[in-house]
């Protein structure tokens, strides 16, 4: 079949794409260089829907390529998009549609065959990388014979590997061929698995994608002056000679180490990447690109890539339009906003509101030198983001003039939020709400982070418990996106309103959460991490308890995530859960010794490898019942899906979905099995302990 006819084939099916044309003019280009084909991609909208590559928008840029090579007065071919914008990859809104491999096959094909034809046409082709570069967005520019890129440019990436695909339309051969083995490795894998960092402008030139960097004031004017001088030969573009000796599969071994801690194998994506970078080392550019086919149509059709395509939409949809969510037009504004503490996690909020809300934010705790610390901590940070070159001399400055802090809670007299973030003691909570109540205005709002307790009873004994919320961020808070925003039995529309006003400006993923014991991810976690607990206390090695774990491809095997969260934490947490449900919420008498203990792990970490620490073993009591790897897999996830079942039938969240963005959001639930749900559903536990699937079937899953 010819090129033309798979793209004929592959549009029929491609009926809701959004088309990126191809729009192409000439240019006379400066220093009498001749004349220039520049094609512009642009699906119509602004910069906050980015060009994508569907069937449709190949097969115009194919078109417009075809058109540029077919004439004599052209003598080279760019390629730019629209502002701020190149292209942001495929458009996977149609890959639930295809029903057999062919199909996935065939658009890897059209990918290769219209791009390669920036390579292969017989004319020099540039790629003006003004903004976004996204997978095929930043591979359409690697076909390209030269690169400029922006310095305003500042998502640049190959993500694919994070959603359980490949970049399949030439950067696992054409990247390491440009830029050697150990770079490509750490874009196409490192960078993926690696919360999908991304590069700027700069730091893609450094690397050597990109041949200059140029500004982006006159970005476009600059880029074709360039061109114009490469073409009459001013410019001799020189290139790092690539290492294809034993750099190249050490660089292959090490992405392979760094996969095997990220997913353990449990995700094919990242592996077959790799192997197509072993391969590139002798393959030729046929080869290369056949092998992408082949692995691209095998990941289409995978449950992994459905998998993460349905985490993806639930983190770039749902989390941007929060079920149950008051109208926005009831939210007050904040123009000042009060922390009550000032230890590390009540500075991680005065950071965060400082520098998203800009403006003034005043700590107080139970003495000046408390107080002196916390603020000191703030103005810190602001200083390492200053040292780092994040932020202008400035804004530093300004930033920290508006971070204060005090001994006297009047200072909040005149704030509209004030959060506290003390230790978790319902009394002491109630105390200082009961306080904060005579010091602010009655239409302030008073939001707690609690990470367990009672909102409602923790507002039962105020005037106004109407303006009381629920603001519970995660650890560490500049990290994890999630913020559960929690409904207690009297909280009004507009706190509710104002509370969801806010996260969306500290640039949070707001989740409504009923007000129940821990909520959602705490609650989940300590089911989770009990029944782990329970393994290990009936007689389970600790290392081989966090093995059988590793096998789901988690962020963290369990007793290395008990010490992220700290030991006391989780225990009381624990404790929290007990009282509230005590059939299924156990505590450990082992966790509670270790605690007593003062122990801050049940590891230590001679040489940077976990061991278990011999006062702990000398310490704990355990039983001669150990579970197998399966046995203890299976019966965290039967729980899961217990406790799953039973908050949805509470209402703690509007829908199963809801459960899924928070774990991914805020436990870092691997996007290659799609969210706790799905994949509860897909292994047959959900129907089996709860007699029904949580999600309709297909919906995250083949």
């Amino acid at each position: 079949m010819s090129l033309q006819e798979l793209i004929d084939s592959a549009s029929a099916l491609s009926t809701d794409e959004v088309v990126t044309l191809a729009h192409s003019r000439d240019v006379v280009l400066p220093n009498k260089a001749g004349t220039l084909a520049l094609i512009t991609l642009d699906n119509g909208h602004d910069h906050t829907k980015p060009n994508t590559f569907g069937p449709k928008g190949l097969g115009s840029l194919n078109a417009a390529i075809d058109a540029a090579l077919a004439r004599e007065d052209i003598v080279a071919i760019g390629v730019t998009g629209k502002p701020f914008i190149l292209a942001a990859g495929a458009d996977l809104t149609g890959v639930p549609k295809l029903t057999d491999r062919e199909q996935a096959l065939a658009l890897g094909k059209i990918g290769h065959g219209v791009m390669r034809k920036l390579v292969d046409g017989g004319k020099p082709s540039f790629a003006f990388v003004n903004g976004v570069a996204l997978g095929g967005g930043l591979e359409v520019a690697l076909h390209a014979t030269y690169r400029t890129i922006s310095v305003a440019a500042g998502m640049l990436s190959t993500p694919e590997v994070f959603l359980g695909l490949i970049p399949g339309w030439g950067g696992n051969f054409l990247l390491p061929n440009l830029i050697g083995a150990d770079k490509a490795v750490k874009v196409v894998v490192e960078n993926a698995l690696n919360q999908n960092k991304m590069l700027s402008g700069p730091e893609a030139v450094k690397l050597g994608i990109g041949d200059v960097l140029l500004d982006s004031a006159d970005f476009l004017e600059q880029s074709l002056l360039w061109a114009s001088k490469v073409l009459n030969g001013e410019i001799v573009v020189e290139r790092a000679e690539i290492d294809r000796g034993d750099a190249w599969d050490a660089a292959v071994a090490r992405g392979k180490g760094f996969a095997d801690i990220k997913v353990s194998g449990a995700a094919p994506a990242p592996y077959r990447a790799l192997d197509l970078i072993a391969a590139a080392k002798d393959n030729d550019r046929d080869r290369g690109f056949a092998g992408e086919d082949e692995a691209l149509a095998d990941l289409i059709m995978s449950e992994e890539l459905r998998s993460g395509l349905y985490a993806f939409d639930l983190v770039n949809k749902r989390a941007k339009r929060p079920a149950g969510a008051p109208d926005k037009s009831l939210a007050r504004p904040v123009n000042k906003v009060g922390v009550v503490g000032a230890g590390l996690m009540a500075g991680q909020l005065a950071l965060l509101f400082v520098r998203r809300l800009e403006v003034p934010v005043v700590l107080t705790d139970l003495d000046q030198e408390r107080v002196d610390r916390g603020v000191g901590y703030v103005h810190g940070e602001i200083d390492k983001l200053l040292g780092k070159g994040r932020i202008r001399p400035d804004k530093a400055n300004q930033l920290k003039a508006l971070v204060t802090g005090s001994v006297d809670r009047a200072v909040f007299a005149d704030a509209d939020f004030v959060i506290e973030a003390v230790f978790e003691e319902l009394q002491l909570k109630k105390t200082i709400f009961a306080d904060l109540e005579k010091i602010v205005r009655p239409d302030a709002i008073l939001a707690t982070n609690t990470s367990s307790l009672s909102i409602t009873d923790m507002a039962a004994d105020l005037e106004h418990p109407e303006r009381v919320v629920g603001f519970h961020f995660f650890n560490p808070v500049a990290v994890l996106p999630l913020l559960e925003i929690i409904r207690a039995a009297q909280t009004d529309d507009a706190t509710l309103a104002t509370a969801f006003a806010v996260g969306k400006k500290l640039k949070k993923s707001c989740v409504l959460v009923k007000d129940a014991p821990a909520f959602v991810v705490n609650r989940l976690l300590t089911r989770f991490l009990g029944e782990v607990s329970a393994a290990v206390d009936e007689g389970t090695p600790i290392p081989e308890a966090d093995k059988a774990l590793s096998a789901l491809g988690l962020p963290m095997p369990p007793f290395v995530l008990l010490q992220l969260v700290g030991l006391p934490v989780a225990l009381h947490v624990a404790e929290t859960m007990n009282r509230a449900y005590p059939d299924r919420f156990a505590v450990s008498e082992n966790l509670a010794k270790v605690v007593a203990a003062g122990k801050p792990s049940f590891y230590i970490w001679p040489e940077g490898k976990p061991v278990v620490d011999p006062e702990i073993e000398a310490l704990v009591t355990v039983g001669d019942k150990p579970s197998s790897a399966e046995d203890l897999r299976t019966r965290v996830l039967t729980a899961l899906a217990e406790e799953i079942k039973i908050m949805l039938d509470e209402g703690v969240v509007a829908e199963a979905q809801d459960i899924d963005l928070c774990l991914l959001l805020g436990a870092g639930w691997p996007f290659h099995l799609g969210g706790i749900t799905p994949y509860l559903d897909r292994s047959g536990i959900a129907e089996k302990v709860n007699g029904s699937r949580f999600l309709p079937r297909g919906l995250a899953s083949l």
